[in-house]
């Protein structure tokens, strides 16, 4: 059944401000529109009731009984209906939770495991943004962020998920070519795909150090990438050897897709975090469920100290 008789509703909100001011130049100044208009309103709400809800004097506004009357209704209405538009934009942003991270924890670590978390929690709308440096995080609007660091940063809350092991990977195509890596200065005869950012990645420099190689030639054939996902794929397209982190290529291994041509590995001193800014107001529901599911995920896989 159609709920009738309804007043102009924009009418209602113009009156109901001007009511509370007793001005119509202080409600158009809360309303962000002219005085003309909210009188306009008010007009054509009065022609509608066939009352006048103001006394306009020239100095003064104030409410017929009939104005007064009804203000008290239109105001309890419109405060029960912004209560249940509030309720249910809170429980929107609840249910929405946002991920900052890299590209490659994005494309190897979060997006493998998303559907465990979606069957979890369908309910929550899981936005995941994708930037190349932890610098970049400033700047941005997230309940969540992954990054791999030494020393997270000290405005954001950190909780360490893992600490990392390195080592080189290659397709099984290019160790069928190079049969005599079997030592880790045998890789120097390859090429190394080689990550070229400034952030804190091991390099092949830190590999061979910790491996008891301190210099590397100059003869050694380099191929320099700044993205980490085409470093990863070039390693994929047997293109050469690449320095893998373990967290992040651990379903590639499984699957065959890439092999380790020596034993050798380190351990880095940075970890993956899991950073947040720090809470001002109650958490959210969802970003608290996404940080429940999360730890469970890397329960296998403590951080070392």
């Amino acid at each position: 059944m159609p709920i009738k008789p309804l007043p102009p509703l924009n009418s209602l909100v113009a009156f109901e401000a001007a009511a509370r001011h007793l001005s119509f130049t202080r409600a158009a100044d809360e309303l962000y529109v002219t005085q003309g208009a909210i009188s306009r309103q008010i007009r054509h709400l009065e022609e509608y009731l066939g009352r006048a809800l103001f006394i306009r004097e020239k100095r003064s506004l104030s409410l017929t009984q009939t104005g007064a009357e009804y203000y008290d209704s239109v105001q309890q209405s419109l405060l029960l209906i912004s209560s249940a538009t509030g309720d249910i934009l809170q429980w929107q942003g609840d249910q929405q939770v946002t991920v900052i991270t890299t590209n490659a924890m994005a494309s190897f670590w979060l997006l493998p495991r998303f559907n465990e978390f979606q069957e979890l929690h369908p309910e929550i709308d899981l936005r995941i943004l994708a930037v190349d440096s932890i610098r970049d995080v400033r700047n941005s609007e997230f309940d969540i962020a992954l990054f791999y660091c030494r020393i997270p940063p000290q405005n954001l809350e950190a909780t360490a998920l893992f600490s990392e092991t390195v080592f080189p990977v290659c397709s099984p195509m290019y160790l069928d070519k190079h049969p005599d890596f079997k030592q880790p200065e045998h890789l120097l005869n390859g090429t190394l795909l080689s990550l070229e950012i400034t952030e804190e990645w091991v390099t092949w420099q830190d590999w061979f150090n910790k491996s008891g190689i301190k210099h590397m030639p100059d003869t050694t054939r380099r191929l320099n990438i700044n993205n980490y996902l085409l470093v990863i794929q070039a390693a994929l397209n047997g293109q050469g050897l690449a320095l893998a982190w373990e967290n992040l290529v651990d379903d590639y291994l499984t699957s065959g897709l890439l092999v380790k041509p020596v034993d050798e590995a380190m351990t880095t001193t940075s970890q993956f975090y899991m950073l947040q800014k720090p809470q001002s107001i109650r958490p959210k529901k969802g970003v608290e469920h996404f940080k429940e599911w999360l730890l469970s995920m890397i329960s296998e896989h403590p951080c070392k100290e």
